[in-house]
């Protein structure tokens, strides 16, 4: 009897310490992320939208036909809100819409132009009647993919070429300011800006390639060239990459000058972006692999990511250990 109660005493004992070590951290995250919420109660807002825009994402390689169409557009509307709205909350509503016009509205333009001439993507056309309404023969969710897709790029980009370490990608408990502090901020807006516009540049066709295998292959648009792309996805032109290198270096200047023009950010935290890009280049890569059988472009989407990815990752893990 008493073997079998030092046993079970001992058992417990065990239970316990593992229990503890489990949450304990979930303790921890849980209070890091209230303390964030405190800190200005905004941050919900666009936090909210990236809920659902993971949740709704999820749903993606379960649809198929109109339902997965109609989930297309809501990932569009989702990613794009979320993007507009943070930057709303942290920079202003001026900020945002100067984002909005200058990302929207060159892509837009740019598709337009690319539709009818094949100038800088290649040839190609989108498909009739599946993304809702269109603007010459570009459906009008295509520019808000260009904001939401490009929003927490541009963010990440900013933070590479800040130098923010540690401190300035993790949460802080005791300010609750999230992914970033004020002095990590300044040096974000003051950092290399010719870095940032390159780094910006890659990250964008990181994302298309992830986003441009993942379309043709639902028929969401079909390029009149399909044997010069890289191995494993042939049917995607290298025009079409140079294309998105071209478009994104120039709303990267002018993404540039914006900030120059309006003041910086009132909630220097960016933890809603940088959660959303990483959801992105690992859930992509994920999807793509396991779910939707495209296993070239997970690789090649997820080194084009990891671009801007890997070395966010190594900053913040050595600044977790700095502090």
């Amino acid at each position: 009897m008493k073997d079998s109660s030092a046993e079970s005493a001992a058992w417990r004992n065990r239970v316990g310490s593992s229990t503890a070590s489990v949450t304990g951290p979930a303790r921890r995250t849980v209070a890091a992320i209230r303390d964030w919420s405190r800190a200005d109660r905004r941050r919900a807002i666009p936090a909210l939208t990236a809920l659902a825009l993971v949740f709704v994402q999820i749903t993606y390689p379960l649809s198929a036909g109109v339902a997965r169409d109609r989930i297309t557009v809501a990932v569009v509307v989702l990613s794009a809100a979320t993007a507009v709205l943070h930057a709303a909350t942290t920079r202003g509503l001026r900020w945002a819409t100067g984002f909005f016009v200058v990302v929207s509205g060159l892509g837009l333009t740019a598709e337009i132009v690319g539709t009818a001439t094949g100038f800088p993507f290649g040839s190609y056309a989108y498909a009739v009647d599946r993304l809702g309404p269109a603007f010459a023969d570009v459906p009008l969710a295509v520019p808000l993919a260009w904001t939401g897709g490009l929003y927490p790029i541009w963010i990440v980009a900013g933070m590479l070429v800040s130098g923010a370490h540690s401190s300035g990608v993790a949460i802080n408990r005791s300010t609750g300011r999230g992914f970033t502090d004020a002095r990590s901020n300044a040096r974000l807006l003051s950092g290399s800006k010719v870095g940032r516009v390159g780094l910006f540049a890659l990250g964008a066709v990181g994302w298309d390639l992830f986003l441009d295998p993942q379309m043709v292959a639902d028929g969401q648009w079909t390029w009149s060239v399909t044997d010069a792309g890289l191995p494993g996805i042939p049917e995607i032109p290298y025009t079409n990459y140079l294309g998105w290198a071209l478009v994104a270096v120039v709303m990267g200047v002018l993404l540039t000058l914006l900030d120059q023009v309006l003041p910086p950010a009132r909630d220097p935290s960016v933890a809603v972006p940088v959660a959303v890009f990483g959801w992105t280049w690992v859930g992509s890569a994920l999807a793509h692999a396991a779910f939707l059988g495209l296993p070239a472009s997970a690789i090649w989407g997820f080194l084009g990511l990891g671009v801007l990815g890997i070395p966010l990752c190594l900053r913040a893990w050595a600044g977790r250990h700095a502090l």
